[in-house]
């Protein structure tokens, strides 16, 4: 008998294998989501395996979203959050993370009302404020997180930021000593503290320290083995901003160059390249309009159906408030020098509503109706806003007082003015605000300005440029001139009193000498005497008619100097020569005078006639050198050269006409 075969295993299918339990899922998620070696697709795919099995997981719809975020898969890691109703708590900090991701801003903002306000909640809000420009709220925040303790380098570097962006660059070293921080620490360090150097009006540390920043960053890119195009595009902003320190420290040329040379390199880096575009257009000025408008329309796109620009999606998304601004204003001001000005109109309406806590879009709504000449609806504009803003004021009062005194408004250039507190006692200010209110009459207005000037003056604790003294003698020489010579003669007092130079003694001599002649004489005295006056009898001077001349070492000097002035000039003096007459010239018969136009050729000479030419001889036709024996001769012979031209030409006869060609045609007929 045969032996009996054993029969094959069937393989078994996928069904018949027992699922894998939760924890194993739970386990393979957690390997899948180390930190170190994240595997972010792999961690999705099991999340949903668990959210399967029990949908509604917290942990595992955690590590989901983390994972699609992580992925950068933003829109979706949205969609997952936004497909939960009453999703967890925990998971409306990475909704609004989503949110600020996609440059939802306001919307993330309003996620965070109602949570904790924990470190990961602060660190996002203080970045949303930042990307909405709200650098006092931004701080804020950032001074919260320093009671969490949190040592990060990227976080301190955010903080220098937003005190750089609100202005108070002059607060950075004292945050850096309270942080614990160097400007050697990391790249985005070094580059933030140069830019508050720049905002500070230090440009030669700036550019040192940027320099630095670029060294670092080279160095750190390297080290993670960054290639050559991404280290140059990491590093663009500290490229951009060396060519910027450039031209504040009076390089116009070689910024011009390094703008010039960055743009052409098209280095990946959309703000860096937008701002380089900016700087330069600004840098040209007004001799390339047209260039610029071009250059700006790239950064731009249309809005929607509207034929209105905006900042394209990316540079919007990158771009900081005050960068767009920039950027929008200068268009703007392209605009009105191109003289377009419907479009200039569209833009600056939306700028109030882009950028309503700025004073810039009212500045140029005025400077578009002072191009349309209405100087008083700007000034209307300008005051309103004024009010309604003090804190923000000062270049708009004084945009105000340069249009109304272009305008002819003295009155409110001058109240203008006087509102801008910490520069109204200044010298250049104070005679500015006296002019215009002279202009417009006030004269008991000027002369209170300048005794207010003077008053605070007194009350300040230096005066190293010698101020008060300067005021204090253009008021004295002001009231003089307005007859006020009491005024006058106290304020020269109060500068003798003070250590007054001769200017002063010389004011109250002059101001008191007809009111009161002997304190006029009395400060007379302490001026000290002219050399040369002793022997002057001033009585004996006064009662003579006129000076005479004279008589001393002086003028004997005078006149031997003249004396021998004149005789060099007579020495100089050409000898006359005799006159040489023509061989047989007889001066007793002399004849006719010779004619005076002998020198002057022909065709110059009044009696010229020109000769006029024979008629006869411009019928004659033929080759050059041809001469016509007789009239029959010639006609022949100018018919045969015509003939011999259409044949040349291939023109059949009447049909093109040349020149002459109506007196061949009269010939022809005759």
């Amino acid at each position: 008998m045969a032996p009996k075969t054993k029969e094959k295993a069937k393989p078994s299918s996928p069904t018949d294998a027992s699922p894998p339990s939760i924890e194993d899922l739970f386990t393979s998620l957690q390997r899948h989501c180390d930190p170190e070696k994240p595997n972010c697709d792999q961690a999705v795919k099991i999340a949903d395996q668990i959210l399967a099995i029990t949908p509604g997981d917290e942990d595992a719809l955690k590590c989901k979203v983390v994972a699609l975020i992580k992925a950068d898969k933003i829109d979706e890691a949205l969609s997952t959050i936004k497909g939960l109703e009453g999703f967890p708590v925990d998971l409306q900090i990475y909704k609004a993370y989503c949110l600020y991701r996609q440059n939802m801003v306001q919307e993330a903002l309003d996620c965070l009302k109602d949570l904790e306000k924990n470190s990961v909640v602060l660190q996002l809000e203080s970045q949303i404020f930042y990307r909405l420009g709200k650098m006092d709220a931004c701080i804020e925040s950032c001074d919260k997180l320093r009671k969490f303790k949190i040592d990060s380098v990227d976080l301190k570097s955010n903080m220098i930021a937003a005190l750089i962006s609100a202005g108070r660059a002059s607060e950075v070293q004292g945050l850096m000593d309270a942080l614990r921080v160097k400007a050697s620490d990391s790249f985005e360090l070094a580059y933030n503290i140069g830019c508050s150097l720049i905002e500070m009006g230090k440009f030669a540390d700036a550019e040192q320290q940027l320099l630095s920043a670029r060294r670092i960053g080279q160095e750190a890119l390297m080290e993670e083995e960054f290639a050559e195009d991404e280290i140059e595009s990491e590093l663009a902003p500290v490229t951009v901003q060396l060519a910027y320190a450039r031209q504040l420290l009076g390089h116009p040329e070689e910024a011009l160059e390094a703008y010039s040379e960055f743009i052409n390199r098209n280095v990946a880096n959309a703000p860096a390249h937008a701002v380089a575009t900016n700087n330069l257009i600004a840098l040209k000025g007004l001799k390339y309009v047209s260039d610029g408008l071009r250059k700006l329309e790239r950064l731009m796109e249309k809005d929607g159906g509207s034929q209105q620009f905006q900042i394209s999606g990316e540079l919007n998304y990158r771009l900081s408030s005050r960068q767009k601004e920039a950027l929008y204003c200068n268009r703007l001001l392209l605009l009105l020098h191109a003289n377009r000005m419907d479009q200039a109109r569209e833009l600056v309406s939306s700028l109030q509503n882009m950028f309503p806590d700025s004073s810039t879009p009212v500045l140029l709504q005025a400077a578009v109706l002072v191009k349309e000449n209405k100087a008083g609806k700007a000034e209307e504009i300008l005051s309103h806003f004024a009010d309604q803003f003090p804190d923000k004021s000062k270049p708009v009062l004084l945009a105000l007082a340069q249009i109304a005194a272009a305008a002819g408004h003295f009155s409110t250039a001058a109240e203008s003015l006087s509102k801008v507190t910490d520069i109204i006692n200044m010298p250049a200010t104070v005679a500015t605000v006296v002019s215009l209110m002279e202009h417009s009459g006030n004269i008991n207005g000027a002369s209170s300005v300048l005794q207010s000037a003077i008053q605070w003056w007194k009350n300040s604790m230096s005066d190293e440029g010698g101020y008060l003294k300067m005021i204090m003698h253009e008021a004295a020489s002001f009231e003089l001139k307005n007859g006020r010579e009491a005024e006058a003669a106290h304020l020269y007092e109060e500068l003798i009193k003070g250590g007054g130079s001769v200017e002063a003694l010389v004011g109250i001599v002059t101001t008191t000498a007809i009111s009161d002649l002997e304190k006029a004489e009395a400060y007379e005295k302490r001026l000290r005497p002219l050399p040369g006056l002793k022997g002057i009898n001033v009585e004996s001077l006064e009662r003579t008619a006129g000076a005479k001349r004279a008589d001393g070492p002086l003028h004997i000097g005078k006149a031997e100097a003249s004396e021998e002035a004149k005789a060099k000039a007579k020495s100089k003096k050409k000898r006359k020569r005799k006159p040489r007459y023509p061989k047989g010239y007889d001066l007793e018969n002399p004849g006719p005078p010779p004619d005076p136009e002998r020198w002057l050729p022909k065709r110059e000479r009044s009696t010229y006639r020109p000769k006029r030419k024979d008629k006869r001889a411009a019928q004659v036709r033929g080759s050059q050198g041809a001469v016509a024996r007789d009239k029959h001769e010639a006609t022949s012979t100018s018919n045969s050269v015509q003939s011999s031209k259409a044949a040349a030409t291939g023109v059949p006869k009447g049909g093109l006409q040349g020149a002459g060609g109506s007196k061949s045609r009269k010939k022809s007929r005759s």
